[in-house]
């Protein structure tokens, strides 16, 4: 399957996941669909078939709230059958609302609590280095996120240390659960920022599948990287883009239909 059927799928997933819970955060989980499609088809070395080779690359989602885009990715690329999503977030799953490793072929992390996902994948790339293996660590954060101090802490210690098999994504959609992120600590010099502390940066359309994988692929030789995707909250449904009362609201009825009609391609 090609990224941009992965994605046009797991968006369809994970909009029924969260109505069938019912669970929340659709708007923040259709915002990295692209982003995490991009990686599992065409970046990350990764296999279904064989998910604890040593050999394969790491991927962390930092804002976990977001996990139905993971279970989804994973459910259609093989690591478990897709009838698992229908028990999401439901009593006797193993599909929590916030990503958990636990039971889940594929998921190497739980996150929930924002801003930790970035040090343990720091942790990982610097134990990859030691052990001399060839994997490489992919940390998804929100840009909200980015307003944790241990994110940042994070960003110091791997450009210390030199990870240049580390990357740090952001999910850059301006929106957080209470408001414009601008009018709560603006972030607006992310990139400055970033490379200040010595980490390679760029800024890409985080909806654009080919800028996605040339920026998701790149890595410096001697320094750590990140990418900042300009994303839409809520991408692939009208009335979901931009509009933050989808961070923590459920989609039903009339409204499913027509967000189903959407991500898959009609009107």
């Amino acid at each position: 399957m090609n990224s941009k059927e992965l994605a046009k799928q797991v968006r369809t997933d994970a909009l029924l996941m969260t109505s069938n819970g019912p669970a929340e955060h659709i708007g923040p989980i259709l915002s990295i669909a692209d982003i995490v499609a991009v990686l599992y088809a065409n970046v990350m070395k990764h296999d279904p078939k064989n998910p604890e080779n040593p050999s394969r690359d790491r991927f962390i989602l930092s804002k976990g709230h977001a996990g139905a885009c993971i279970y989804a990715t994973l459910a259609e690329c093989g690591y478990f059958e897709r009838e698992k999503l229908a028990g999401y977030v439901k009593n006797g799953s193993t599909l929590s609302g916030h990503v958990s490793h636990k039971n889940n072929p594929g998921v190497e992390f739980s996150t929930g609590s924002l801003g930790h996902g970035a040090g343990v994948g720091a942790g990982l790339a610097l134990a990859a280095r030691m052990d001399k293996k060839p994997f490489r660590v992919f940390v998804l954060c929100g840009n909200g996120e980015m307003n944790e101090g241990s994110i940042w802490e994070t960003v110091m210690f791997a450009a210390q240390n030199k990870l240049s098999n580390f990357k740090l994504i952001i999910d850059n959609n301006r929106l957080q659960c209470l408001g414009e992120s601008k009018n709560i600590i603006d972030m607006s010099n992310m990139k400055a920022s970033l490379e200040s502390f010595g980490f390679k940066c760029v800024s890409v359309n985080g909806h654009d599948h080919k800028a996605l994988e040339k920026a998701l692929s790149w890595f410096d030789k001697t320094q750590p990287t990140a990418v900042i995707c300009e994303t839409i909250k809520g991408k692939g449904v009208s009335f979901m883009e931009n509009n933050n009362i989808w961070h923590g609201k459920t989609v039903s009825g009339e409204l499913l239909e027509q967000a189903l009609r959407e991500v898959q391609g009609g009107k």
